[in-house]
């Protein structure tokens, strides 16, 4: 198959990116004074950290059958648990390729099509969207008064004010052309507006529906925990303010959708965000590649296993 312009720089710039901000994370701190933070930090934060992550990968696991349930699927655990391994695996060298390999598995190995385990899929990704959404406005909410002083202090009022009221003008503008637009652009967000809508809603439809809300909460819940328990393994992490725990996840959880798994990006997103408290560069950095590095250990580690296990574990059905 031979793929387009567009394909490949989809799959190349993120690489690079990601291959650029590692040289300059690695230009920002010598490797040495990196390397002697891995040998000071407490492994055992940095273990309980992976455990929650841990945690909530199999609960996203158990989640996904919820979904599958009403359409007459009954899935073996092991499958979606290695399917969710394999997937984030699979992220790390081509953006959402993942989430297709992870619906072809269970085509290969359940019997259920392809496009309806996509469809599950895109369903879970619009529920973690609303619960990331959630997390912002509780964060804005909580830290109002801090990011109002850090605006006031790095830029003038009058421009604040100007800023907020061409905000509200071009979103005035841009529901209205959303509305009566017929262009291709208008079309493609009314449809993913809608989608996400009829995502949103098609959960409590579920027969199961407080069982997935409940799960959905708890990935979220052992994410923002598994950030805040590593921030315990190192001496200059122990003590920050829980808003720069808050700033410094929704950051950093971005950033993996900047590059493959947030290589190179991850540690920067919370540079970044760290230093918005005033926080030194240099243990913010390096927290920044613990908790990297420590999760995507653990994803190498078990992503492998399930892609090598899968068919062993399958064997009866495929001889």
């Amino acid at each position: 198959m031979k793929l387009n312009t567009k394909q490949i720089l989809k799959i190349s710039l993120p690489l690079l990116l990601g291959v650029f901000l590692v040289w300059y994370s690695l230009s920002q701190i010598s490797i040495d004074e990196l390397l002697e933070y891995f040998k000071k930090a407490d492994y055992t934060w940095i273990v309980l950290g992976i455990f929650l992550g841990l945690l909530s990968h199999l609960s996203r696991a158990y989640r996904w059958r919820f979904q599958l349930e009403p359409m007459g699927y009954n899935i073996k655990l092991g499958n979606s648990i290695m399917a969710v391994f394999a997937t984030y695996l699979i992220n790390y060298t081509i953006p959402r390729a993942g989430e297709v390999a992870r619906a072809s598995i269970l085509t290969n190995y359940e019997d259920v099509p392809f496009e309806k385990g996509i469809g599950t899929i895109v369903a879970e990704r619009i529920a973690d969207l609303i619960v990331m959404l959630g997390i912002i406005t509780v964060t804005l909410f909580l830290q109002f008064d801090f990011i109002y002083g850090f605006l006031i202090e790095k830029f003038n009022p009058t421009k604040l004010i100007i800023a907020a009221l061409i905000a509200i003008v071009l979103i005035i503008v841009t529901i209205r052309f959303i509305k009566k637009g017929k262009s291709k652009l208008a079309l493609k967000i009314k449809t993913f507006i809608s989608g996400l809508v009829e995502g949103a809603l098609s959960i409590f439809k579920m027969k199961k529906k407080w069982a997935f809300i409940f799960h959905t909460l708890f990935i979220w819940s052992m994410y923002v925990l598994m950030f805040y328990v590593t921030s315990f393994s190192l001496p200059q992490t122990q003590n920050i303010p829980f808003a720069a725990i808050l700033i410094g996840f929704i950051a950093a959880s971005f950033s993996i959708a900047a590059t493959n798994g947030g290589i190179g990006s991850y540690p920067e997103a919370i540079v970044l965000a760290f230093t918005l408290f005033n926080l030194p560069e240099d243990p913010s950095r390096a927290f920044g590649w613990i908790m990297w590095s420590s999760q995507t250990i653990m994803i190498i580690i078990l992503g492998g296993l399930s892609l090598i296990y899968l068919p062993i574990f399958n064997r009866k059905k495929t001889v």
